[in-house]
């Protein structure tokens, strides 16, 4: 049980005896109370030490949490509420704390509709009937999209994943003719550039699963899970979007932007590596250090011609061909005038 369900669990047990009218506790009695709660908890001897319940009777009392409980000690050695109707369960909420709860209610009704979060559904009604939520309109506004196709799996997936179980996915990528079977060990779900995808391990490989191009998808139960304890800051902290190489090594990317977007690209940088190398009248350069994918030249394309690749060399080529093939494509179209 982590450390942070054990002390509320403490907290919860304290807040009992010491609103108790008809009982007498000592320090000993609320250690031995606290020992016997998390010992129903979790089903196994638990001592809470002296020390322990004494942190605990402190931050109560304080505005850490705040409590500031009005614990007393009467006769030198028992505990009690000074206010016998006090209870942590009881405290008011003043109007700062409802706009910061109903501002997170709002975030959270966005969504709503995702099936992933439908047992919260019943959690953010309540929020709103308490804080009287229910008729305001949302100020803050996420960019997403629940008609995307796909995401009618991000049930099973996210059970998978919880529950580390393999997966049998039937999968047709845009490049295949035919639908391929993929048994994979899934990891973990990624957002990007709102589509959603699964990143797993096939064939002693990581993959990144589009859940728009998954047709079906079916537990295997005899197949062993694979897990690799993946974390995504420092699985993902070399690329832009979701495709990572295991052999291709960071390079340094040097771009140029012109004046009228170096703002830009300075608040909103391109990868957390990014840095200014130089900077005049007519724009900036700029440097990060990435995997050189599909999703960074994709990124680095829809600045049009505001944004020149200078280093490396492969990259600035096919960032040219790309532009010399969109002017091609530009040239060569025929259009009647629209009215």
């Amino acid at each position: 049980m982590s450390s942070n369900k054990n002390a509320l669990i403490r907290y919860k047990t304290l807040d009992k005896c010491l609103k108790n009218k008809y009982k007498q506790y000592t320090l000993e009695d609320l250690i031995e109370e606290c020992s016997e709660a998390l010992f129903e908890f979790e089903g196994k001897e638990s001592f809470v030490s002296k020390r322990t319940v004494q942190l605990d009777l402190q931050n109560m009392r304080s505005e850490k949490f705040g409590y500031e409980a009005p614990i007393e000690v009467y006769d030198k050695k028992y505990y009690r509420y000074s206010d016998p109707d006090y209870s942590i369960h009881q405290i008011s909420v003043n109007e700062n704390d409802l706009k910061a709860m109903n501002n997170a209610v709002q975030i959270l009704k966005q969504f709503k509709d995702f099936s992933m979060f439908k047992d919260m559904n019943g959690v953010i009604q309540k929020l709103e009937d308490s804080i009287h939520s229910t008729n305001q309109k949302s100020i803050i506004h996420l960019d997403k999209n629940e008609q995307l196709k796909g995401l009618e799996h991000i049930d099973i997936l996210y059970e998978a994943i919880l529950n580390k179980k393999v997966l049998n996915i039937l999968y047709k990528s845009f490049t295949a003719k035919q639908s391929s079977n993929f048994v994979v060990h899934p990891q973990l779900l990624k957002e990007y550039n709102n589509r959603w995808f699964l990143i797993c391990l096939h064939k002693g490989k990581m993959y990144n699963l589009a859940l728009d191009r998954m047709e079906s998808i079916e537990v295997d139960e005899k197949t062993p899970y694979i897990d690799q304890d993946l974390d995504g800051d420092e699985f993902f902290k070399d690329i832009v979007g979701v495709t990572v190489s295991d052999t291709m090594k960071p390079r340094n990317v040097f771009f140029f932007v012109d004046a009228s977007n170096t703002p830009y690209i300075k608040t909103k940088p391109v990868h957390k590596s990014q840095e200014v190398v130089s900077e005049d009248e007519d724009g900036a350069i700029f440097k990060i250090c990435v995997q050189i994918n599909y999703e960074l030249e994709r990124l680095l394309l829809g600045f049009g011609n505001c944004l020149i690749v200078h280093k490396p060399r492969n990259l600035r080529l096919r960032m040219e061909e790309k532009f010399k093939n969109g002017l091609k494509n530009y040239q060569n179209l025929i259009i009647e005038d629209e009215v």
